[in-house]
C-alpha cells in the first residue's frame, strides 16, 4: 500500500512539474559552498518567503529523482485549514509520502509530525508558518518571522544535509485572497545546501542549548532577508546573492 501511494504521489508531482515548465520559466541557482551533487542526502528542506499556495510551480526546477525522494520519504506538515479545503486540500494531501495536518499550536498534531521522522525521512517545511500577504505582512498584519518548530526538527534529524530554499515570491503569479493567476512568468529560487550537524553545532555555540531555538529563528530570518531573490511585483525585495549554478541531474 505504501509503495502504491508513493507511485501516486510521484505521478502527481511529475504532472505538476511539467505543467509548471509549460507555463513558467524557472530561475534557480545554488549559493555558497555547494556539494558536487546538491540534491543528494537531503533530510530537511526549509522553504522561506512563503507567499502563495501556488508554490508547487517551483517543482519545475528540481530533478525527478528528488521528486521520487519526496514521494517515497517526504514528510510535509500542512496547515489544517489548507488540508481542509475541498480541492486544494485534496491536492496537498498527495504532495508527499506523509502529509501531516497540523495546527499552529504545539499540540498532538506537532508531535505526530515528529513521530514520522525516521532515518529515511525528508522533512519539507515552511518555517514561517503562514503566508506573506501583498503588503509584506501576514494575514494579521504582523511581520513574517520564523517559528521555532524547525529547531525541534533539526534536533530530531541530527545529521545529513538540508536545503534552505529562498523563494523570490509568487505575488506576481497569485496573491492570497485573489482569484486571478498570472502565467508565462519567471519564478525565482535560491538554494543553500548545509550540513545539519555543523549547523546545529554553530547555532548551539552561540549561547548554548538554551539559546539554540532563538538562534535558529534569527539566523534563518537573516538568511531569508539576505538571499531571497528579487522578483518583479513581489513583496520580497532583498539584494541578490552571489550564485553558484548547478545543472539539473
Amino acid at each position: 500500500m505504501g509503495f502504491l501511494r508513493s507511485i501516486s504521489v510521484f505521478s502527481l508531482l511529475l504532472v505538476l512539474k511539467y505543467l509548471s515548465r509549460i507555463f513558467y520559466k524557472h530561475d534557480f541557482a545554488f549559493i555558497g559552498d555547494t556539494p558536487k551533487d546538491p540534491w543528494a542526502h537531503i533530510r530537511l528542506v526549509a522553504f522561506l518567503n512563503h507567499t502563495s499556495l501556488f508554490e508547487p510551480v517551483f517543482l519545475g526546477g528540481v530533478p525527478n529523482r528528488f521528486l521520487w525522494r519526496i514521494a517515497a520519504h517526504g514528510v510535509v506538515p500542512a496547515a489544517d485549514k489548507t488540508t481542509g479545503r475541498p480541492l486544494v486540500g485534496l491536492i496537498f494531501k498527495f504532495i508527499a509520502r506523509h502529509v501531516i495536518s497540523i495546527t499552529r499550536e504545539r499540540d498532538h498534531t506537532w508531535f505526530a509530525l515528529l513521530d514520522k521522522i525516521d532515518h529515511h525521512a525528508m522533512i519539507i517545511i515552511a518555517p514561517e508558518g503562514r503566508m506573506m500577504r501583498e503588503n509584506g505582512l501576514d494575514a494579521n498584519g504582523n511581520p513574517m518571522t520564523v517559528r521555532g518548530g524547525i529547531a525541534d526538527i533539526m534536533m530530531a534529524i541530527e545529521r545529513g544535509r538540508m536545503i534552505i530554499a529562498y523563494s523570490g515570491g509568487l505575488h506576481h503569479v497569485q496573491i492570497p485572497g485573489h482569484h486571478t493567476v498570472g502565467i508565462f512568468k519567471t519564478v525565482r529560487m535560491r538554494l543553500e545546501n548545509i550540513d545539519i550537524a555543523d549547523y546545529i553545532a554553530e547555532q548551539t555555540a552561540k549561547g548554548g542549548a538554551d539559546a539554540f531555538k532563538r538562534n535558529v529563528r534569527e539566523d534563518l530570518e537573516r538568511r531569508r532577508d539576505a538571499y531571497s531573490p528579487v522578483t518583479p511585483a513581489s513583496s520580497s525585495s532583498t539584494s541578490p546573492a552571489p550564485v553558484s549554478r548547478r545543472e539539473e541531474a
